[in-house]
């Protein structure tokens, strides 16, 4: 479907390039499988007492793959619950050893809650294109791509950006709407960006 806010027309493409872009998806998931039984291996060989090093650097790699499987193409539901449920398992392992520290739990439990929020965040298909290091969504198509998300995958996109770059986007949203009849829907998610700059305290360049 075409987007007329974007700055150069969408690529028609034909079988080939569609069989092409099946590969590549294919090739992939393939090399993120085999990095996710690499992950399930270092879990389930942890020694006793292993250095807190390893199991906070296994964490963070889980993490990671979360994050890199939800940008994958096909259902990735299977190996999300695989790598929720070590996650779980480490996370027993870390409290612990933070048995009886008050602040020790308490930070535990502020970034067990941090990850829930991110993790729902995955959910959103634009969340996960935005966080891949080789997103296609170019720096000149980032505001018309926004302004044709839906209100909630708009609010967990926005949440991505920091104050000065929220003011960018807003201003970027405007100069492109600027003019443009039939833009009703985009005008909405504007008005949407607007109403969270100023909840985040910033304001528009222009």
């Amino acid at each position: 479907m075409q987007n007329s806010l974007f700055p150069r027309p969408v690529e028609q493409y034909g079988d080939s390039d569609l069989l092409e872009a099946q590969r590549l998806d294919h090739g992939e998931l393939v090399q993120f499988i085999s990095h996710l039984h690499g992950l399930v291996t270092r879990a389930v060989s942890l020694p006793p007492n292993v250095p807190s090093e390893q199991i906070l650097s296994l964490k963070e790699d889980l993490d990671m793959a979360y994050e890199t499987s939800s940008g994958l193409a096909d259902d990735q539901s299977g190996n999300h619950s695989a790598i929720r449920e070590l996650t779980v398992v480490i996370m027993k392992t870390v409290r612990s050893g933070a048995d009886g520290d008050r602040l020790a739990e308490s930070e535990l439990e502020a970034e067990e809650q941090a990850r829930a929020a991110h993790y729902a965040l995955l959910e959103y298909p634009i969340v996960a294109d935005l966080l891949r290091p080789d997103t296609l969504i170019g720096a000149d198509e980032l505001a018309a791509t926004l302004l044709g998300e839906t209100p909630e995958a708009l609010a967990a996109a926005l949440s991505l950006f920091d104050a000065v770059q929220l003011s960018e986007l807003v201003s970027e949203s405007r100069m492109l709407l600027n003019g443009r009849a039939g833009t009703e829907t985009a005008q909405d998610r504007l008005a949407q960006m607007e109403d969270y700059l100023m909840e985040a305290g910033g304001s528009s360049v222009n």
